[in-house]
């Protein structure tokens, strides 16, 4: 592993509060049902989550949880592609 300083991960990033706002964009949500899905998917692998989709705004926010992995997984899961970078 290389250990210079340079090199970071997004698991190294401070996370978010819990019960924080997590936002990513998904470029290939297009439509409400697309939307739809993503709400669904996340909600049903997160419990306790609120998910607003907007396919307008290629945004997906996820209040009431701070796991990013588990959200970019749900995401993937559903079908579509999460940013690799959190919008701020």
């Amino acid at each position: 592993m290389c250990s210079c300083q340079q090199h970071s991960t997004t698991t190294s990033a401070p996370a978010p509060a819990p019960g924080g706002v997590i936002s990513l964009r998904v470029e290939d949500m297009t439509c409400g049902h697309c939307a739809g899905t993503i709400k669904q998917a996340v909600e049903g692998k997160i419990p306790g989550t609120s998910v607003t989709a907007d396919p307008g705004s290629k945004l997906v926010s996820v209040e009431g949880s701070a796991d990013v992995a588990a959200i970019r997984s749900a995401i993937t899961a559903a079908g579509y592609t999460p940013s690799a970078e959190l919008v701020g």
